[in-house]
């Protein structure tokens, strides 16, 4: 019977116990943020439009291949960046609506000052 020696040699890879493990001095624990976001958050949603376009092409080949089950998964990939376009495209209109607002509200709020500070030196 042969004995194994080679069981105390270490490993070239990582432990599989080792959960604990830090990338480029990051934590990877989730519990470390009180709040879940992407590390590089909209990544693919900068190119919504052209990822759009791309699954509906494929869709379309894929239908003229005669394969319906890949075509719908394609068009419904596509459908789901036209719903990320769509409310990101609500969300800028919010957001340019809110700081036209506050705009608008500065504005009045300096040109009441600068009535009144008219209104005192005269």
């Amino acid at each position: 019977m042969r004995s194994f020696r080679n069981n105390n040699k270490r490993s070239r890879y990582r432990n599989n116990g080792d959960r604990n493990f830090k990338r480029n001095g990051e934590s990877q624990s989730f519990a470390n943020s009180s709040n879940f976001q992407r590390k590089s958050p909209g990544r693919n949603n900068q190119n919504a439009s052209k990822l759009i376009e791309k699954y509906t092409d494929l869709a379309r080949e894929a239908l003229s291949n005669g394969d319906k089950i890949l075509s719908e998964n394609y068009f419904q990939h596509a459908d789901h960046f036209i719903r990320i376009q769509t409310e990101k495209e609500k969300n800028r209109i919010v957001q340019s609506d809110a700081n036209k607002t506050i705009n608008e509200e500065n504005n009045k709020t300096d040109g009441q000052t600068s009535q009144e500070k008219n209104t005192i030196s005269n």
